[in-house]
């Protein structure tokens, strides 16, 4: 059976299971495998929706660098089999209707709480490939959606059950919002093209060459422990089985020592991390990007924690050429009790292997560090495209919890919860000199 949009100028077909989005609802969210049309659907009922009458729609997702990134080439495609070419003017950055609905196109990585401010008069935001969304751009993005009536509208294949989309809409899903799970088997219109790759796959998973696991993701949309190919993917399989992503509380009786990967267009990453004997417990992750030193020494003032050190890279003692001051001596200044020397550089794959000796002895809170486990999960190397060997460690939206994660390694062994890192302030140069 099939859902038909509502009656105006125009009539057509969508999946049964997509009915849901030409009902009112704040959230709208459609998750699974291959297959299951869910962008397909999604574009086709904004189409009709815009055609109904007047509306600004927004489609988004976490990264975008070029317009070719986009969901454009699906909803042009699709204006051109739903017979809209007529109506919409398919621009080369937009898309635009006759009645004066509009469609924009944007990543969300690189927004801030005033850049995103132009979206505020947004009937409609579609965000696709939902998995990769961050917290961050989820928090400046839902606020700002803010219009009577607007609707926010959320598609993805799932990869990991720390991913924020999957943790707030799947697992807390919220009164506001409709969730469906949609798979290749509720598409009536599942391509048999699909059905020979669906069926090779299985004889894959019968032959060894792939996993159950990899089946359950890719086509009936289940999460995955870690994503295929991540650095740390046996440990963080390890910390899920042992039960070490759970709650774990501050600790009042143990100092709260920080460790700070420096950033400002890519994100600045704060680990807080308590140490009792040999178990390290992280119980609170912080990461974010263009905010300045002293919104971040604010926002853990206001944490209440006791304090032990701060922690920083070997470069933060390097002066920035418009302040002419070091992240080092910005942080001191505010108040922060910044260790001396910095993080040694030990280089990135010695960095590794401290770090895969630690993690069997890291906790991660869940609610408050669950973003760090996830980056962790996430962290690959680039692959060489001629000789597909695994090379360096990728850098992106993942890396910045990874360095952070791999200078916590370092420096883990001198964590204490001893008092003698008060140092009164009229000696800390003569100390650290």
């Amino acid at each position: 059976m099939n859902a038909v949009a509502p009656k105006g100028h125009l009539e057509w077909k969508t999946p049964a299971k997509l009915a849901f989005l030409f009902k009112p609802k704040r959230y709208k969210v459609a998750f699974g495998g291959r297959g299951g049309a869910k962008s397909w659907g999604f574009a086709r009922a904004l189409l009709i929706l815009g055609f109904q009458k007047p509306l600004r729609i927004l489609c988004a997702r976490e990264i975008q660098k070029s317009i070719r990134d986009s969901v454009h080439k699906l909803l042009s495609d699709q204006i051109i089999a739903m017979g809209l070419d007529s109506f919409y003017e398919v621009q080369q950055t937009g898309i635009k209707g006759r009645n004066g609905t509009e469609f924009l196109f944007s990543g969300l990585s690189d927004q801030t709480s005033d850049s995103i401010k132009s979206f505020e008069g947004v009937d409609l935001c579609w965000i696709e490939e939902a998995q990769k969304v961050t917290r961050r751009s989820l928090d400046i993005l839902t606020p700002t959606i803010r219009k009577d009536g607007s609707e926010i509208w959320v598609t993805f294949n799932p990869e990991l059950d720390t991913d924020e989309v999957f943790q707030r809409f799947v697992l807390n899903t919220p009164d506001n919002a409709v969730v469906v799970e949609v798979n290749f088997s509720d598409n009536p219109w599942f391509p048999a093209v699909l059905e020979e790759e669906r069926i090779a796959f299985l004889r894959q998973v019968e032959a060894g060459t792939r996993t159950q696991d990899d089946y359950d993701n890719i086509w009936l949309g289940k999460c995955k422990a870690a994503i295929e190919g991540a650095i740390y993917a046996g440990e963080i399989i390890a910390a899920r089985v042992g039960k070490r992503l759970r709650n774990v509380p501050y600790d009042p009786l143990l100092r709260v020592h920080t460790v700070w990967d420096l950033g400002w267009n890519d994100s600045m990453a704060i680990i807080c991390v308590q140490k009792q004997a040999s178990e390290v417990r992280i119980v609170r992750y912080i990461e974010d990007s263009h905010r300045t030193y002293d919104s971040y020494v604010t926002e853990l003032g206001k944490l209440g924690y006791r304090w032990g050190k701060d922690y920083l890279p070997h470069d933060a003692k390097a002066s920035n050429a418009e302040t002419g001051r070091s992240p080092r001596e910005i942080l001191k200044k505010l108040g922060r009790p910044v260790h001396w020397p910095c993080v040694p550089e030990i280089g990135v794959e010695n960095g590794i292997n401290a770090a895969r000796q630690m993690f069997p002895r890291v906790y991660f809170d869940e609610n408050n560090a669950g973003q760090l486990f996830n980056n962790l999960a996430r962290y690959r190397r680039r692959i060489n495209q001629q000789t597909r060997q695994p090379e360096a460690p990728r850098h992106d939206e993942y890396s910045h919890g990874a360095d952070a994660f791999r200078m916590l390694a370092v420096i883990e062994p001198e964590l204490s919860n001893e008092d003698d890192w008060e140092v009164p302030e009229f000696q800390w140069e003569r100390v650290v000199a």
